[in-house]
């Protein structure tokens, strides 16, 4: 326990004590966000809840691919 608790406030510190290194953060946290959050709900709808209405129409299809798929 005592490694983890030395490990846990090296990283504290460090981070702590950046400065050019917070505002690098901060731009790799919100391009991050971009890619995960705005460019999926842009470029990757919801197949599925745009064809089906309910769960077991979605599973049967999804089971038929991939058995399809499998062959």
């Amino acid at each position: 326990m005592n490694l983890l608790r030395r490990i846990w406030l090296f990283y504290k510190e460090g981070f702590l004590s950046m400065t050019l290194g917070k505002r690098l953060w901060t731009i790799i946290l919100i391009k991050l966000f971009i890619f995960f959050v705005i460019l999926r709900l842009l470029f990757f709808p919801n197949f599925l809840n745009t064809k089906f209405n309910n769960k077991q129409e979605k599973s049967d299809y999804v089971g038929r691919e991939l058995i399809q798929r499998m062959q």
